[in-house]
Protein backbone atom coordinates (compact mmCIF):
# COMPACT_ATOMS: atom_id res chain seq x y z
CA UNK A 1 0.00 0.00 0.00
CA UNK A 2 1.54 3.46 -1.08
CA UNK A 3 1.52 6.46 1.29
CA UNK A 4 -0.98 8.43 -0.78
CA UNK A 5 -3.11 5.44 -0.28
CA UNK A 6 -2.77 4.98 3.70
CA UNK A 7 -3.65 8.93 3.95
CA UNK A 8 -6.72 8.01 1.67
CA UNK A 9 -8.03 5.43 3.99
CA UNK A 10 -6.93 7.23 7.07
CA UNK A 11 -9.20 10.20 5.91
CA UNK A 12 -12.10 8.03 4.76
CA UNK A 13 -11.93 6.09 8.29
CA UNK A 14 -11.64 9.54 9.89
CA UNK A 15 -15.05 10.81 8.01
CA UNK A 16 -16.78 7.47 9.04
CA UNK A 17 -15.96 8.28 12.65
CA UNK A 18 -17.02 12.07 13.03
CA UNK A 19 -19.60 11.23 11.29
CA UNK A 20 -21.00 8.73 13.87
CA UNK A 21 -19.61 10.67 16.87
CA UNK A 22 -22.08 13.76 15.46
CA UNK A 23 -24.75 10.91 15.51
CA UNK A 24 -24.15 9.91 18.98
CA UNK A 25 -23.22 13.29 20.31
CA UNK A 26 -26.72 14.24 18.81
CA UNK A 27 -25.39 17.06 16.44
CA UNK A 28 -26.78 15.12 12.99
CA UNK A 29 -29.86 13.03 12.74
CA UNK A 30 -29.60 9.74 11.60
CA UNK A 31 -31.82 9.91 8.21
CA UNK A 32 -29.20 13.07 7.12
CA UNK A 33 -26.81 11.24 8.63
CA UNK A 34 -27.17 8.36 5.98
CA UNK A 35 -26.04 9.92 2.85
CA UNK A 36 -22.24 10.98 4.65
CA UNK A 37 -21.96 7.82 5.68
CA UNK A 38 -22.39 5.93 2.47
CA UNK A 39 -20.20 8.65 1.04
CA UNK A 40 -17.39 8.19 3.35
CA UNK A 41 -18.00 4.21 2.71
CA UNK A 42 -17.66 4.71 -0.96
CA UNK A 43 -14.68 7.03 -0.29
CA UNK A 44 -13.17 4.01 1.54
CA UNK A 45 -13.36 1.26 -0.99
CA UNK A 46 -12.25 3.42 -3.25
CA UNK A 47 -9.24 4.64 -1.67
CA UNK A 48 -8.47 0.91 -0.15
CA UNK A 49 -8.86 -0.38 -3.47
CA UNK A 50 -7.51 2.11 -6.50
CA UNK A 51 -7.91 -0.53 -9.49
CA UNK A 52 -12.27 -0.48 -8.61
CA UNK A 53 -11.63 3.03 -11.12
CA UNK A 54 -9.67 1.33 -13.68
CA UNK A 55 -12.54 -1.66 -13.92
CA UNK A 56 -15.44 0.71 -13.53
CA UNK A 57 -14.49 3.48 -16.24
CA UNK A 58 -14.52 1.43 -19.05
CA UNK A 59 -17.97 0.43 -17.96
CA UNK A 60 -19.77 3.79 -17.30
CA UNK A 61 -18.32 4.44 -20.64
CA UNK A 62 -15.45 6.76 -19.36
CA UNK A 63 -11.96 6.69 -20.81
CA UNK A 64 -10.22 8.34 -18.02
CA UNK A 65 -10.57 6.64 -14.76
CA UNK A 66 -10.40 9.45 -12.29
CA UNK A 67 -13.17 11.10 -13.84
CA UNK A 68 -15.52 8.66 -12.40
CA UNK A 69 -14.52 9.81 -8.99
CA UNK A 70 -16.17 13.30 -9.89
CA UNK A 71 -18.58 11.94 -11.39
CA UNK A 72 -19.69 9.60 -8.31
CA UNK A 73 -18.45 13.08 -6.30
CA UNK A 74 -21.30 15.13 -8.26
CA UNK A 75 -23.99 12.73 -8.27
CA UNK A 76 -23.49 12.64 -3.89
CA UNK A 77 -23.57 15.85 -3.94
CA UNK A 78 -26.73 16.42 -6.11
CA UNK A 79 -28.36 13.88 -3.56
CA UNK A 80 -26.98 15.88 -0.82
CA UNK A 81 -28.66 19.00 -2.20
CA UNK A 82 -32.23 17.26 -3.15
CA UNK A 83 -32.28 15.92 -0.15
CA UNK A 84 -31.64 19.10 2.03
CA UNK A 85 -33.88 20.75 -0.55
CA UNK A 86 -36.47 18.15 0.49
CA UNK A 87 -35.96 18.83 4.58
CA UNK A 88 -36.34 22.69 3.93
CA UNK A 89 -39.58 22.46 2.20
CA UNK A 90 -41.08 20.47 4.79
CA UNK A 91 -40.25 22.35 7.52
CA UNK A 92 -41.24 25.24 5.73
CA UNK A 93 -44.54 23.76 5.30
CA UNK A 94 -44.67 23.06 9.02
CA UNK A 95 -43.67 26.07 10.25
CA UNK A 96 -46.62 27.90 7.52
CA UNK A 97 -49.08 25.49 9.79
CA UNK A 98 -47.92 26.28 13.20
CA UNK A 99 -47.98 30.28 12.15
CA UNK A 100 -51.59 29.20 11.29
CA UNK A 101 -52.25 27.30 14.00
CA UNK A 102 -50.82 30.61 16.72
CA UNK A 103 -52.51 33.01 15.03
CA UNK A 104 -56.53 31.61 15.08
CA UNK A 105 -55.23 30.89 18.93
CA UNK A 106 -54.16 34.17 19.28
CA UNK A 107 -57.34 35.70 17.94
CA UNK A 108 -59.70 33.02 19.78
CA UNK A 109 -58.10 34.39 22.95
CA UNK A 110 -58.11 37.83 22.35
CA UNK A 111 -62.03 37.51 21.90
Amino acid sequence: MTRIQIIAVAASVSLLLFVIDMIRRRKLLEKYALLWILGGAGLLVLSAWPGVLDRVAPIVGISYPPAVLFLGGLFLLILLVLHFSLAVSKLSEQNRTLAQRFALRDGKRDE
